[in-house]
């Protein structure tokens, strides 16, 4: 890849990052929750998810999710409600405490395991994130290069481009804290249902 189409695609993997999408959404609301240092696992999640996503892509499995109707099916299924779900869970959850250095060493052991499989879980089950990958990778491909060689420069770019937009909204998302320790009902009833309605049009959704 020259530098110019690289330049190019760093653009376009800047513009893609910045549309508003689940992932983002989840690191904005951990960022509130559990504040911008412990958020840093669910951004490793949705990045590993990504990746794997690109890696599927290029292997070739955007393009059976786009000819098969089953396995989009399928797939589609299983992402929507794990969005659902997790939703749900936002919204009976209590309102979110500012985060503080003492608060999060005192975290159980396995909280970061478990902010990390959210995190790649929402980025590996959107089947029309894969598809979108299937469309947009080929035209920034090297046919005389490598797989790996593709995916280190196309993957581990839009992975460091996604790794700092969603740490960014994750350290704006606990500047207003206080204010959301107070009223944080509401924004975890109104993010709870902006997971939920995601899940919806991601079920309703078609390959087109």
């Amino acid at each position: 890849m020259t530098t110019e189409l690289w330049i190019i695609y760093l653009f376009a993997a800047i513009g893609l990052s910045l549309t508003p999408g689940p992932n983002g959404l989840l690191s904005l609301s951990h960022g509130v929750r559990f504040g911008a240092r412990r958020t840093v696992f669910t951004v490793l999640g949705g990045v590993v998810g990504f990746l794997v996503l690109v890696a599927a892509s290029l292997a070739g499995l955007g393009a059976l999710l786009a000819a098969s109707e089953s396995a989009f099916t399928v797939a589609k299924w299983v992402g929507a409600a794990y969005l659902v779900y997790l939703g749900l869970r936002l919204w009976k959850a209590p309102p979110p405490a500012v985060s503080t250095p003492a608060a999060d060493d005192a975290a159980r052991e396995d909280g970061a395991a478990r902010l990390f499989l959210q995190g790649f879980l929402v980025a590996a089950s959107n089947p029309k994130a894969m598809i979108f990958f299937a469309a947009f990778l080929p035209q920034f491909m090297v046919p005389e290069a490598g797989f790996w060689m593709q995916f280190v420069v196309l993957g581990g770019t839009f992975a460091v481009v996604e790794f700092i937009y969603e740490l960014v909204l994750a350290g704006m998302a606990q500047r207003i804290a206080p204010w959301l320790s107070r009223h944080g009902r509401w924004f975890n009833r109104v993010t709870g249902s902006m997971f939920v309605g995601i899940g919806g049009i991601m079920a309703t959704a078609s390959r087109a």
